[in-house]
């Protein structure tokens, strides 16, 4: 099979030169420049006098449209075009794949209506044969998008946000042809089992025009090899006219290697049935809950999720995005550097970035709680601007499930955040034997549905200085908390692992500034006027005292902080407009944190980590207490080393101890130290570090104040 492509950039015209081989499926990028124009529903425009590139947002045009992102009078919706050719014939199966577009999907090829997809967060498949023209004929293909959130009926997700400000419209994921022969394979799920060292194939197939007699020929190879470790050919079956049949067979995997966050090995499937082929790749890996251990199974172990959150389609309105979501080398980096914070997992929350971001995750090794965006807090149908319901989740649920359960990296299926309809219970129930992985479920602030799920909980100490009237919190409160975070009543109807995805409300603006929910919260804590150096210290050190006391506790499945890409708007207006949220960056194109949060938090989220289980704000002069450090241990293997633990006044050491320490593996261990508060009032600062040789040191810090006497 040969192919080959080039754009004509004046008429934005794809060649497509293909010989269709009997044994391949040939998969056109329709990725590029297209044309754009806004106008109505109903007729397209005359003239196309715009550019914009796909996979992007309509924002990106050249020259620029007004008033993208909110409704306007200016239009009701966005059209895009683009013309392509085909110089050999069209072959019998001619597939349009719009892997994510918003708001609404209609698609015209060659002036023939050829479907439409309402959802915005998985993919349109469109059968364009009949369309399609072949022989060096222009094909025209048009394709027109909501121009607001507006343009979906209120049952349907949309997206809905209660801190976005902007909802960009466009064709935000590839767009693709896809020609092959009969019979053809509509789907794969790939089913790993570790335990039998095989892999279960569920294979979808598909006739034409006309009924036929095939077998699937199946090979596995290690992703990167060209050694075949498994092989099987099917039994001979037939398949009627323009039906489908679900062949299931399985593949012993020989020396196979388990993927991991820490060995992410990915193995390829090579299927054919003579007429089509198609690749698919997926990693042998087993993931659960333990209910009784409350602990997340990863390859029938232990494992103890740490990491963040990835807001995309808040990114998406961020006036530093720019073409970053859609760049490969920047989105390989920011997850490389997530594993340099010990993160290996991430909740993509509130809603699904480009496909392309789950291979990298694949590649990269790190979990994903893959989160459907939907969230309507407790409220009612009359009080959201949408309100999806059952029978219209669960179709995109399905294409959901469909497109993604053959990736390695997302283990929990998501169904909505922070949200207590009972919609979103009844949907996941009805496609839960869909994934006959049987990945685990978690259903935001509704009820768990079965015993093998898990909640979320989200634990926002400082929201009580939220509100002026509000009795503001203060750290020295966590001495007397409870290890295992509250649930509402619903997520307790069964007892299953919590996973904590959300805590802190201190969130600060790239340039260090409050934001509309932490004003109130910042001037509690410094009784006045603050500078961006204070802020960010206060904010990074406060954010790791919480990461350590949640951690260290060891109540939860995982703990992932809220989060590490988002928006960044300024605070000084009530949401949405102004900036309620934000994430860490100084300079999010080079991907550099801001730095306190990075040195703050890299120790707070170590592997082998540490809590200094102190939290007095103030200590009388003199006072003579015993103080405790925890040492927690999330790897396989044992620790060995030391706990150093100081008295500092800024950079003066006063008094300094030190204990050797044995962690064994996934364990604690408490050990307790003397400590004598100074005599003379002043601010300082308790120091707890691990030591281990050849190792950086890991660090967790106290600060407190002696009081002058009364």
């Amino acid at each position: 099979m040969k192919l080959t492509s080039f754009i004509v950039s004046a008429g934005l015209c794809l060649a497509i030169h293909t010989a269709f081989a009997a044994d391949a499926r040939t998969v056109v990028s329709l990725d590029g420049e297209w044309q754009i124009a806004e106008g109505g529903l109903d007729t397209p425009p005359a003239e196309f006098a715009h550019r914009v590139p796909v996979p992007g947002l309509v924002d990106m045009a050249t020259p620029a449209f007004a008033e993208v992102g909110k409704k306007s009078e200016k239009r009701q919706a966005f059209w895009y075009r683009r013309e392509f050719t085909l110089k050999q014939p069209v072959p019998e199966i001619a597939l349009l794949k719009i892997h994510k577009a918003q708001f609404g999907t209609k698609v015209w090829l060659n002036g023939k209506v050829v479907g439409e997809h309402l959802p915005c967060f998985t993919p349109a498949w469109l059968d364009v044969k009949r369309a399609l023209k072949d022989g060096g004929q222009p094909n025209e293909l048009i394709i027109r998008v909501g121009a607001d959130r507006d343009s979906m009926p209120q049952d349907m997700p949309t997206g809905w946000d209660f801190e976005k400000y902007l909802y960009i419209p466009g064709i935000y994921d590839s767009v693709e042809l896809i020609l092959t022969g009969a019979p053809y394979i509509v789907n794969v799920q790939t089913v790993p089992s570790i335990e039998t060292k095989s892999v279960r194939v569920v294979a979808e197939v598909a006739t034409g025009n006309k009924g036929c007699e095939f077998e699937l020929q199946a090979t596995v190879c290690l992703r990167g090899s060209t050694r075949v470790d498994g092989t099987l050919t099917t039994s001979k079956t037939y398949v009627r006219t323009k039906k489908k049949k679900t062949v299931d067979f399985t593949v012993p995997i020989r020396d196979c290697r388990l993927w991991s966050p820490e060995e992410p090995f990915l193995y390829e499937l090579n299927l054919t049935t003579g007429a089509d082929t198609t690749k698919t790749r997926f990693g042998m890996r087993s993931f659960s809950f333990d209910r009784e251990k409350k602990r997340a199974m990863l390859n029938g172990r232990p494992y103890f999720m740490r990491g963040s959150n990835v807001t995309a389609y808040r990114f998406f309105e961020d006036s530093a995005r720019g073409t970053l979501p859609w760049d490969r080398e920047w989105v390989r980096k920011l997850h490389q550097k997530f594993k340099t914070m010990h993160w290996n997992s991430l909740r993509y929350c509130i809603g699904f970035p480009p496909e392309f971001w789950y291979d990298i995750a694949d590649e990269e090794g790190i979990l994903i709680q893959d989160e459907f965006p939907i969230w309507v807090l407790s409220g009612s149908k009359n009080q959201c601007p949408e309100w999806p319901v059952a029978e219209k989740i669960i179709p995109q649920y399905t294409e959901w499930m469909r497109e993604r359960w053959n990736h390695p990296c997302v283990v929990i299926w998501d169904a909505q955040n922070e949200s207590g309809t009972p919609e979103t219970g009844k949907a996941l129930t009805a496609v839960r034997p869909l994934d006959l992985s049987n990945r685990p479920w978690e259903n935001g602030w509704a009820e768990p549905q079965a015993t093998t799920d898990c909640v979320e909980s989200h634990p926002y100490m400082h929201i009580r200085g939220w509100w002026p009237s509000g009795k503001p919190f203060k750290m020295s409160e966590i001495a007397g908390m409870s290890g295992r975070p509250n649930l509402n009543k619903a997520q307790q109807a069964l007892e299953v692992p919590i996973i904590i995805n959300e805590y802190g409300w201190l969130w600060l603006t790239r340039d260090g500034q409050p934001t509309c929910l932490t004003t109130n919260v910042y001037r509690n804590i410094f009784g006045g006027d603050s500078t961006v150096q204070q802020r960010r210290e206060f904010y990074a050190r406060a954010l790791a005292a919480k990461t350590e006391f949640w951690r260290a506790h060891r109540e939860c499945a995982g703990v992932l902080h809220f989060c590490v890409v988002g928006y960044s708007r300024p605070g000084d207006k009530p949401r949405p407009e102004g900036g309620a949220t934000s994430d860490h960056w100084l300079d999010v194109k080079e991907l550099k944190l801001e730095p306190l949060f990075e040195k703050y938090m890299k120790d707070a989220f170590a592997p082998t980590g540490l809590m200094l289980d102190f939290w007095a704000e103030d200590v009388p002069a003199g006072e003579k207490r015993d103080v405790s450090v925890v040492v927690i241990n999330d790897l396989y293997g044992p620790w060995h080393g030391s706990v150093r633990f100081r008295l500092l006044q800024g950079t003066k050491v006063l008094s300094e101890q030190m204990q050797p320490c044995a962690v064994a593996v996934l364990g604690d261990k408490r050990l307790t130290f003397p400590f004598t508060a100074p005599d003379a009032p002043g601010h300082y600062t308790l120091e707890a570090t691990l030591m281990k040789r050849k190792s950086p040191p890991v660090v967790s810090l106290r600060d407190f104040q002696v009081p002058p006497p009364k």
